[in-house]
């Protein structure tokens, strides 16, 4: 939303916006002129939308259906669009670049836009992440035909975007209010994955069954056998995170990566793969991989001293928690880990209670923090309480100021913040407690 928010107002348009809560991210719409209010101003909202026939409305699923100032302007007659639709518009004028996955689609996306700006092919990009690289989540690059979004499965977004050639990291099971099941959501990326355009490609990682009818470029690590770009030998060198990458004519040696973990690896092999696809040579790849800085949010390291290292990542599902926990574990061998997880959404953490409280133990010290609701209702019996019970190894409940308070007695370590809520409000007290 807030990178469709900077292109509207990069065109002149006056923008104005609502969000639940106020954020690094809305401080910073506010400080390049972007109107943004915190609380549902009802009938009031006519005041900041007076000419219904200039006027579009952006909506996300994020927003509850109830909030008074859209029931207003949905009675009023005002143009309403939700976000997928109106990216879906804007994008048709390039040749677009989709990234999906039910995780590793935002850090993914923005190594893809990384590395295309990087080189003569330039490009411009919506991304879902605040790029560390561009300090923001729009590119905007009129000589360039290349188009790099994120597309979101959630309510079946991405289905509204007509891509020139996709990447799919994965189709985990996940929004299950929305698809109820697993095989439903195969189903969605099946269908999104046939939009592409018969000219381009799917790069897809080894274990997605979608769009075997395509034609398809396969990605992974390790020791597997038919993939066609595979990275292996990770490790930690001089302070320099290496791989080594076999295509499907050449093997490439110290591919040295910006953002450490073996979750950037993979994802870092399938950009490899897209931007191979559509011509870029891969001495330009290289150079522009080791000069990634990241994402806000994904593996961001916050604080480190000599003996305590903070991390702050927005893993909210099981399969992206152990990916988190196992990158941390290869880099930072000997130290313990102490993660702080908030829950997202009752019914994610119903539907993986099992799943997350697996991921969580594999930490030495889980603390949860209340489940952050969202669009959501509580749902009875489904607490962090109930999913603490489940953890094996130490495990407590605590509220955001117990939060700090434990962070102090923290001296040996990697210390993790962990979540897609509001737990980002922490990050910055909790950096002045460790610098």
């Amino acid at each position: 939303m807030s990178a469709l928010a900077r292109y509207f107002n990069s065109k002149g348009k006056v923008v104005a916006g609502y969000d639940k809560t106020e954020s690094s991210l809305t401080q910073s719409l506010v400080k390049e002129g972007i109107a943004i209010h915190y609380h549902d101003m009802g009938e009031q909202v006519n005041q900041l939308v007076p000419n219904k026939e200039q006027t579009l409305i952006v909506v996300t699923p994020a927003i509850p259906k109830d909030l008074g100032e859209w029931k207003l302007l949905e009675k009023e007659g005002y143009t309403i669009l939700k976000r997928a639709q109106v990216l879906g518009k804007i994008t048709e004028e390039w040749k677009t670049l989709a990234v999906a996955g039910t995780h590793g689609k935002t850090t993914t996306s923005t190594l893809l836009a990384h590395v295309l700006s990087s080189t003569d092919v330039k490009c411009n990009a919506f991304l879902g992440g605040i790029s560390s690289n561009f300090n923001s989540n729009l590119l905007i690059e009129p000589s360039s035909p290349w188009m790099v979004v994120e597309a979101d499965e959630y309510d079946r977004s991405f289905h509204q975007l007509k891509p020139f050639s996709a990447i799919v990291t994965s189709t985990d099971a996940d929004h299950l209010d929305i698809y109820l099941n697993e095989k439903a959501m195969e189903q969605a990326f099946e269908e999104f994955v046939q939009l592409i355009d018969p000219k381009g490609s799917l790069i897809v990682h080894h274990s997605v069954q979608v769009g075997k009818d395509l034609n398809r470029i396969t990605y992974g690590l390790g020791d597997i056998s038919n993939v066609k770009y595979k990275g292996f030998n990770l490790r930690m060198k001089e302070g320099r995170f290496l791989m080594d990458l076999e295509t499907p004519t050449a093997v490439h040696s110290d591919i040295e990566l910006g953002l450490p973990g073996i979750h950037n690896a993979e994802n870092a092999v399938a950009v490899i793969a897209m931007c191979e696809s559509i011509g870029v040579n891969i001495s330009e790849i290289r150079k522009a991989l080791a000069d990634f800085k990241g994402v806000k949010r994904r593996f961001e390291l916050i604080a480190q001293k000599k003996d305590l290292i903070y991390i702050d990542d927005y893993a909210h599902h099981p399969t992206a928690i152990d990916s988190l926990v196992n990158s941390v574990r290869m880099i930072y061998k000997d130290y313990p880990i102490f993660l702080i997880f908030q829950p997202h959404l009752y019914s994610r953490t119903q539907d993986f209670m099992g799943e997350f409280a697996r991921s969580l133990s594999q930490a030495d010290e889980t603390i949860l923090l209340p489940i952050y609701p969202a669009r959501e209702e509580p749902i009875e019996g489904v607490t962090s309480e109930a999913l603490a019970e489940k953890i094996t190894t130490k495990v407590s409940v605590k509220e955001p100021d117990e939060v700090l308070e434990y962070v102090k007695t923290l001296a040996h370590g990697v210390l993790l913040t962990v979540g897609a809520g509001n737990i980002d409000k922490l990050v910055e007290p909790m950096r002045r407690l460790l610098i």
